[in-house]
């Protein structure tokens, strides 16, 4: 599926992968709505987003003779594209960010409207989620049982919920494609699994079972989703540099990506963002869950 011209919904979007994700997008052409908390600089990474989009435009318009006051202006506001409009090679996409937590059905409605007003939301990527670490048993005694449904919560839960909302805008739009070749679609949607689902250490009971639920979920909706033109893929990144391990040591930070046979190093979120990006133009890929981890396969502990 084309990404110029689309919308895209992205959650988690102010850091990491989802940042990653919303800046590949965005650069591809498609208008971006970044789904974050409040308290993220979430605000700062589209004002960011918008201001690289205006250059690039600025540029291209220099490439081809124009003037500065020339190069299409592009617009901050939601609405700034109509519904269903295409913006032009030349027109800088939007980029506009809503603070929301993706387990409130009112937030993740106001972002999928949002987006829905950018364009035909076509792509939706879920990156929000949070990472627990605690033994079942621990020295204090056993696991609190709202720290697991909390992980649960917010992984799963919250996933299901923007799965739910923006495939029902998804719906309501025009495929686009070649219905003779059997390309026609809708939207695709991309959620992030981890390679904790199949590969679970000690102390990650709660957080392998939500992302083992995102990554168990991913078929049967594909499946429900196909008559719809809807496409749904997991993506299970092993040990990426974002800011969860950005705050250890370098020396940790290096002992963790020795640890991945080829290449040993951390993964880059821009290598996330890039299969995010190949997962929305091959229409070939739906209802799979794809590892991201360098061959690596995590040990007890």
């Amino acid at each position: 599926m084309r990404i110029h011209g689309c919308s895209a919904l992205v959650t988690g979007a102010a850091s990491g992968l989802g940042l990653a994700t919303a800046r590949a997008l965005h650069e591809a052409g498609a208008h971006v709505v970044l789904v974050d908390l409040a308290s993220s600089a979430g605000a700062d990474r589209a004002a960011e987003l918008t201001a690289a989009a205006a250059a690039r435009s600025v540029a291209a318009a220099g490439a081809k003779g124009w003037s500065a006051a020339d190069a299409p202006r592009s617009s901050r506001r939601i609405g700034g594209e109509g519904p269903g409009s295409q913006a032009s090679p030349s027109t800088p996409a939007s980029a506009i960010f809503l603070a929301g937590d993706v387990t409130s059905e009112a937030d993740v409605q106001a972002a999928v409207a949002a987006a829905a007003a950018l364009g035909p939301v076509r792509i939706v990527v879920n990156c929000a989620g949070i990472a627990p670490a605690a033994r079942t048993v621990g020295r204090d005694g056993p696991m609190p049982l709202a720290d697991f449904e909390r992980a649960v919560r917010v992984n799963l839960l919250g996933t299901f919920n923007v799965v739910r909302l923006a495939a029902a805008a998804m719906q309501a739009t025009e495929p686009v494609g070649t219905p003779s070749r059997g390309t026609s679609e809708r939207g695709v949607i991309v959620n992030t699994a981890s390679v904790a689902a199949f590969d679970g250490q000690i102390g990650q009971a709660a957080y392998a079972a939500s992302k083992g639920g995102v990554a168990a979920m991913t078929l049967p909706l594909a499946r429900e989703f196909a008559r719809s033109l809807i496409r749904v893929v997991a993506i299970a990144p092993g040990l990426f540099d974002t800011p969860l391990l950005q705050g250890l040591p370098e020396e940790a930070r290096e002992s963790l990506g020795a640890q991945v046979p080829h290449p040993a190093r951390l993964g880059d979120p821009a290598e996330f963002a890039a299969l995010v990006r190949h997962i929305v133009q091959n229409p070939m890929l739906n209802g799979e869950t794809i590892r991201l981890d360098g061959g690596i396969r995590m040990g007890p502990q």
